[in-house]
């Protein structure tokens, strides 16, 4: 592609240089460029591509596209923006022939429930012969390819890529988690959304976002960017506050439980692995047995069944999609240990998430709680104490442990947690090592007991001191029983 069709409308100085140059491929990671590439010096989170600049030239970029003022002697193309961020997203678009454009974008948003919430969509469409991929927290799913990604959504490049890859490949619906952070920082400037859904909003990444209002208002923004549809959580508080901030011309679906909804749930009926309701549309109703338990569960599946019927889907179509998921990994997923106990694993990494998830397993067990947890290093540490007083407050035995120290201490990052856990006076062990803490909670179990290992969910990794080391809580469980057998 030519860098002048490349730039298009998007306003910029050329500094040096040509811009009747093809270019052969688009990176912002100096690591990956080859010979005939345009490097863009993005200013990301924690690196600046402006740094990489001199090794980008060195492998052969036929062009640079920067935001500081750099001088550079090498006869290359130098091409001035004031964001490199949004720059990029502008040309990783414009480099894939604007995908966004061909392919309908469902984005979900919310702090909890985004996941499974975008796995029962891809469900029910399937149902519907709708050929549909997945961007989020597990990864990209193109077809039966799955892709790993470094963030639930990630950079503008790799989106456009994949939406490119989904297309090839004959998909014809892209559903992707969009974070606060991905608003907030770019990633999905200069496309659009048929859909926009939002879960619900409770305190977590204020480490970045510094207030609560602040994340709040980072979620809003994928509002202004959906041209068909929102659909909004009426029963949690943001979400009724995010109604009165996006556009009336835009329709609207509400789900919920409590609060008069236009998709709603009645006649629930729990039980430790599944839950029966009865789903309202203004279509008409129809009986539902999920194969996850758990109230939370039942707003992930209003919210994928919301979504469904804005595309005119038919409820037993919706129906055999949502009872079709047998469970999602790591979403209060129950391991097949064959004991006399039960061992659930679970992505819950905040206090809101554990109180959900614990409320179920209060209403059911008939033996001890035990829960093995931690908070991740380099994270909001206001949410520390609030956890261990959360799960304190539902356990008999809390182990307290690690969960992603990155590059903090874990002993420091298990001090603020027990601060919470101080104040509910429950009872807790302190073992630093995940692996050990898992053992235990194994070697104390009893017939009946449960035993919860909270945080890592569909994770197969820890990540310590910048080392990502293996570390899949399944196989721990596994290999110890069959060790003590």
């Amino acid at each position: 592609m030519k860098l002048k069709d490349l730039l298009g409308d998007y306003p910029f100085t050329l500094l040096k240089g040509n811009l009747d140059v093809e270019i052969s491929g688009l990176k912002n990671d100096s690591r990956t460029l080859v010979g005939g590439d345009l490097f863009v010096a993005e200013k990301g989170f924690t690196v600046d591509g402006h740094d990489y600049i001199n090794t980008a030239i060195e492998k052969g970029a036929l062009a640079v596209v920067l935001e500081n003022e750099i001088q550079i002697q090498e006869d290359i193309t130098v091409i001035k923006v004031a964001d490199s961020v949004d720059s990029l997203a502008w040309m990783a678009s414009s480099f894939n022939k604007n995908p966004w454009k061909d392919i309908k974008i469902i984005g979900i948003t919310g702090t909890n429930g985004k996941t499974s919430t975008s796995y029962f969509i891809k469900a029910i469409f399937e149902e519907e012969k709708k050929k549909t991929g997945i961007i989020g927290t597990m990864g990209a799913m193109v077809g039966d390819k799955l892709i790993d990604i470094d963030n639930t959504t990630p950079n503008s490049l790799t989106i456009q890529n994949i939406l490119r890859q989904m297309l090839d490949r004959g998909l014809d619906t892209c559903i992707m988690e969009v974070s606060s952070h991905a608003l907030e920082l770019k990633r999905v400037n200069h496309m659009f959304f048929d859909t926009g859904l939002f879960t619900n909003l409770t305190k977590d990444h204020l480490d970045y976002h510094k207030t609560l209002d602040n994340y709040f208002q980072s979620k809003v923004k994928l509002f202004h960017k959906t041209k068909n549809q929102n659909i909004v959580n009426i029963d949690d508080e943001y979400g009724e506050k995010l109604i009165d901030l996006i556009d009336p011309n835009i329709p609207l679906l509400t789900y919920g439980i409590r609060n008069s909804a236009d998709i709603y749930a009645r006649d629930i009926e729990f039980s430790l692995d599944k839950v029966k309701f009865n789903l309202n549309t203004p279509r008409g109703a129809i009986d539902l047995t999920l194969n996850v338990p758990g109230e939370f569960t039942i707003y992930n599946a209003l919210a994928a069944a919301s979504c469904a019927y804005a595309h005119h889907i038919e409820l037993d179509t919706i129906k055999r999609g949502l009872e079709a998921v047998k469970g999602i990994k790591g979403r209060f997923e129950v391991v097949a240990t064959n004991t006399d106990f039960t061992v659930i694993i679970d992505f819950a990494h905040t206090a809101d998430g554990l109180e959900k998830v614990l409320t179920v397993i209060d209403k059911f067990a008939e033996g001890r709680k035990i829960v093995v947890f931690g908070a991740g290093g380099n994270r909001d540490r206001s949410k520390r104490p609030e956890m261990g007083e959360t799960v304190g407050k539902h356990a008999d035995i809390s182990i307290v442990t690690s969960d992603n120290p990155r590059f903090e201490e874990p002993e420091n990052i298990i001090n603020d947690v027990l601060v919470g856990i101080m104040k509910s006076k429950g009872e807790y062990v302190r073992i630093v090592d995940r692996k050990e803490a898992i053992e235990h909670a194994l070697s104390i179990a009893k017939a009946n007991d449960i035993i919860l290992l909270a945080g890592k969910g569909h994770e197969l990794y820890t990540s310590i001191k910048g080392e990502t080391i293996p570390f899949d809580e399944r196989q721990i469980v596994l290999e110890y029983l069959e060790k003590k057998d």
